[in-house]
This record gives C-alpha cells, structure tokens and sequence, in this order.
C-alpha cells in the first residue's frame, strides 16, 4: 500500500474548511494532517512541515500568501479561494519550479463538477449562439463579487467567440450556496443553462481529486477543474 497524501486545510474552522476537513478524513489515500485558521489558533507555519498538500479556502488578502508560503516550502497548493492576484501565483510557482520539477499550484473557481460541465457546454452553444448573459448568485457571506467560477466562465466563453454582454450580473442574498445562470440569446428564442450547488458537499469530489492528483501535474500552475477530468 502507498503512503497516503497527507492533506492539511488552511481556512480549517470555516464552512468550506470544515467540510473539506471531513472529505478528506473519509477519503481513501488521503490523510488530514492539519488544520489551520486563526480560529483555532493555528498558523499556516505550523502545518506545513507534516503537508505534501494544502487546500486552501480561506479569503482573498489571504490566499495568496498562504499559497507563496507552501510553495517556498516545497507543498503543493490547491486553491478553492478567488479573487486574487492569479499572475502572482504563477509567478510563485515557476519560481518554485526546476526542470519539471517542484511544488504545484492547482486553483479552481469551482470544484463542483457540475459547475464545470456548465461552462464547458456553454462553450459548445457559443459557436452557435454567441450572445450570452452571466448571472452568479451567492450566499452573502461571499467576498469577491463578480464571482471566480463566473470570471472564469466569462473568459472561457470569450475564447469560443461568445460576446459576452457586461456586466456580469451578481446576486448576494442569505439562503444561496453558489448557483449560477447562462441566458444565451438568438432570433426569437432563448437558451438558459443553470446550475445550483444546493449544499457544500457538491464541492468536495472536485477537491478530493484535486488532492490526489496536484503532485503529478505537468505545469507549476493549473487552472480549473476541467483540466482534472
């Protein structure tokens, strides 16, 4: 039997971080190794030395620093955290990187798998029907607004030719989780594609995967969860 991949969570003590926390305890070849979050009066420092990953869903001033910080110290990075500097990161992690070797940085709007499948049937409509509207509703807790999954949407959209109409339109209400809308428009007619994460628990085979799979990516830094499937 191999070694498990020992998994510590930065943002451990919040909603995202807690369920992570508990996919990653329930899942084969996986090991939780540590928890960090201010809440529990843990640093990131004090976790790494016993990661070959973290998952990080913490907040945006946060998230790239915490990222830098694992791949100076030779841990792959797997991001759920948006509304960063991503150039940053990458920046990082080429640095971090020799002769294909080195720590990975993995970042992904949305872990859901669902949620990728959305835009990558979208992208299949855009050649058809080009003129398309973005509508992300989140829960109000929500920080960055327009949404990573649905500025990621947005430039995948555009690199199929869609004239992706501004601006996105961002709904922040209690009672969401993460739902999103693609109302494309033709002649006389309309093409909608929706897709609703009902509970935090869409999220976790995306980073379950994730996990297993940043160590052996062939870039320093991967983006989306399309690249996984």
């Amino acid at each position: 039997m191999p070694e498990p991949i020992r998994v510590a969570v930065a943002g451990a003590a919040g909603r995202m971080g807690a369920t992570v926390c508990d996919a990653v305890e329930a899942a084969e070849g996986l090991e939780l190794s540590g928890r960090a979050d201010p809440a529990l009066d843990t640093e990131l420092a004090d976790v790494l030395d016993a990661a070959d990953v973290v998952v990080d869903f913490t907040i945006p001033d946060t998230a790239l620093g915490n990222a830098i910080n694992c791949l100076e110290a030779g841990v792959s990075v797997v991001v759920g955290t948006t509304g960063f500097d991503l150039g940053a990161l990458r920046e990082a992690a080429e640095r971090s990187w020799s002769g294909g070797e080195g720590p990975r940085a993995f970042v992904a709007p949305n872990f859901a798998i669902g949620a990728v499948l959305m835009m990558q049937i979208g992208r299949a409509v855009a050649a058809h029907m080009p003129e398309v509207e973005i509508v992300e509703l989140h829960h109000d807790r929500k920080l960055d607004k327009p949404s990573g999954t649905a500025a990621r949407t947005a430039e995948l959209l555009r690199d199929a030719g869609a004239n992706v109409h501004e601006p996105i339109h961002s709904i922040r209400l209690p009672g969401l989780v993460a739902h999103q809308e693609l109302v494309f428009g033709g002649e006389g007619q309309t093409l909608t594609i929706r897709h609703d994460s009902i509970d935090r628990s869409s999220f976790m085979p995306g980073v379950v995967l994730a996990c297993r799979r940043v160590g052996s990516l062939p870039d320093p830094l991967t983006v989306g969860l399309e690249a996984l499937l």
